[in-house]
């Protein structure tokens, strides 16, 4: 009998405990993403400059924009997102390109928890820049230029096609951050 009352008080406690706990609400998570493999190809057409891109995105042309026909969109479309190259050939402006670029950057420090500056230089193929690496919750999370500073200015930005949120974006970003630097490291002009 003393047996058996102690059964029955280990599953009146076992049931009791299991009646008050609480359910706890699973913690947000995101899709796993599988990456592809780094390969790269040339890109080089009649535009002043020529650069290596991953095989897994896209070279689409923005027709007839402003007339300039070296302005370029790189489509990443498993990741829903773009680099958007604008060229320009410098005529007495290049204050004012480079200006109009760090206004761009500047303006994300609304959303911004920080702003990286990191300077481009490689002279043997006459390629200076710099680039702004911007951290948080903002429309763009890099934007760079480059310029050989007397004839040719390139300037791109990276876009996402979601609302912006750095969690959900953060393992994307690291990784085509690794293009666009490999994209840097090539680039040449013409």
């Amino acid at each position: 009998m003393k047996k058996l009352i102690n059964i029955l008080l280990s599953i009146f406690f076992i049931f009791s405990f299991l009646m008050c706990s609480k359910p706890t609400p699973k913690p947000r998570a995101y899709f796993r993403i599988n990456f592809p493999e780094k390969k790269y190809q040339l890109y080089d057409s009649t535009c002043p400059f020529k650069f290596e891109y991953p095989v897994y995105m896209k070279i689409k042309y923005v027709e007839n924009y402003e007339n300039e026909p070296c302005w370029i969109n790189v489509e990443f479309p498993q990741f829903k997102c773009n680099i958007h190259l604008t060229y320009k050939r410098i005529d007495k402006n290049f204050n004012n390109l480079t200006e109009d670029i760090r206004s761009l950057v500047y303006k994300h420090t609304i959303k911004a928890d920080d702003i990286i500056e990191n300077l481009i230089k490689y002279p043997e193929k006459k390629v200076y820049g710099m680039s702004y690496d911007i951290k948080g919750n903002t429309a763009t999370s890099l934007i760079f230029y480059l310029t050989d500073s007397t004839n040719n200015f390139l300037a791109a930005s990276l876009y996402f096609n979601a609302q912006p949120n750095i969690d959900s974006i953060g393992p994307v970003l690291e990784f085509i951050k690794k293009d666009i630097n490999h994209f840097i490291e090539t680039f040449s002009w013409k």
